[in-house]
């Protein structure tokens, strides 16, 4: 375990029955690091969580945090805070009460209790309701308090399992910056479990994209996003174009040629000639017209969708695959049914094993 690991589980494994949930599964996270755990239901990235916060028994692999061997610790023990999807607040406890709530097992004097208490809903923008009981609380403001009462009693790891599901989208994206600021000024380390790729993408440090009970990329948001590394990560973090097709020629320096239904582009990949790949690039780095050095291609008209800033056109292919431009403008004279020639750098794309 290296200096900028501060938690590292190794080959965690768990199955519910004949179902493989997670399969030797390796994360390395950093101090003070803002990590998510990014993939659809059924992924297994909450269990992932539910093992580190020592709430899952793994059926092998090892937990350390901080240096220490947790693997075998009960959740008390491991110095961890956890935010539930459902915030888990006790509904007889005012809000200053619930956050107190750590603390007090602590056997902490009351003036530090109070102290800390006020400090912490401070930081969450909630002292306002101290007294007041949880239960006349907005879902942001009960969310705000389960914060505030992970956070208080100082854990080493705070875990957090999709805890803005439940709200508004306006809500959800001021909590999200809050969240960020917060866990930023007190230097915490944390996990934060989401399907939602908008939300990885605006709070995380890295994401680890999870499928079928494995990491498929762990890396920064614009790594992934730029350069993501299988097909899976492709089509879940954000929109792409794709275009199936064989590849015709391979350039050692990490180009290949491949023919589609749509004709000849370039990429980035390494395969041999003869191989069935699908190439890949975002909506954004296609542009209308034609470009000197860049792959062209003329593919038919199918729709133009307004969605305020942001404008997508999307094109016919014989493979039914999604091919679209994603645009501030669109040039003059566009209609659906008609060809509309388009381009793309061969470095934006990217050639991956064909889906089968």
């Amino acid at each position: 375990m290296t200096n900028d690991q501060f938690l590292s589980v190794r080959q965690a494994s768990k199955s519910f029955g004949t179902a493989t949930v997670l399969d030797g599964v390796d994360l390395d996270v950093g101090r003070a690091e803002f990590v998510s755990l990014l993939g659809p239901s059924g992924c297994g990235k909450t269990t992932l969580l539910r093992i580190i916060a020592g709430l899952t028994v793994a059926d092998a692999g090892t937990v350390l945090l901080d240096g220490a061997d947790i693997t075998r610790l009960p959740p008390h023990r491991r110095d961890v805070g956890v935010v539930f999807q459902s915030y888990a607040l006790f509904p007889h406890l005012s809000v200053a009460e619930n956050v107190a709530f750590g603390l007090a097992a602590k056997n902490m004097r009351r003036d530090e209790i109070a102290a800390i208490v006020a400090r912490f809903l401070d930081l969450v923008h909630m002292s306002a309701y101290a007294d007041r009981s949880v239960k006349a609380l907005s879902g942001g403001q009960q969310q705000r308090v389960a914060v505030a009462r992970a956070l208080a009693v100082r854990p080493k790891l705070l875990l957090l399992d999709e805890p803005f599901s439940a709200l508004d989208r306006k809500l959800r994206e001021t909590m999200q910056i809050e969240l960020r600021r917060l866990l930023r000024e007190l230097g915490i380390t944390a996990i934060f479990v989401t399907h939602d790729q908008d939300e990885a993408l605006i709070m995380s440090d890295r994401i680890a994209v999870m499928n079928a009970g494995r990491i498929e990329q762990f890396d920064t948001p614009e790594t992934i996003y730029a350069r993501p590394a299988t097909v899976f990560a492709l089509e879940f973090v954000g929109l792409s174009a794709r275009l199936a097709g064989t590849v015709t020629a391979y350039d050692p320096a990490g180009m290949v040629a491949v023919d589609t239904a749509l004709g000849p582009v370039r990429a980035r990949g390494r395969f041999a000639p003869g191989s069935r790949v699908l190439v890949g690039v975002r909506p954004e780095r296609i542009a209308f017209g034609r470009q000197d050095g860049a792959n062209t291609l003329s593919p038919v008209l199918a729709d133009i969708v307004f969605q305020g800033a942001r404008i997508q056109a999307h094109f016919q292919t014989p493979d039914d695959l999604p091919f679209l431009i994603e645009t501030t403008t669109l040039p003059a004279g566009l209609a659906p049914g008609n060809p509309v020639p388009i381009s793309f750098s061969a470095d934006n794309a990217t050639a991956y094993p064909a889906v089968t």
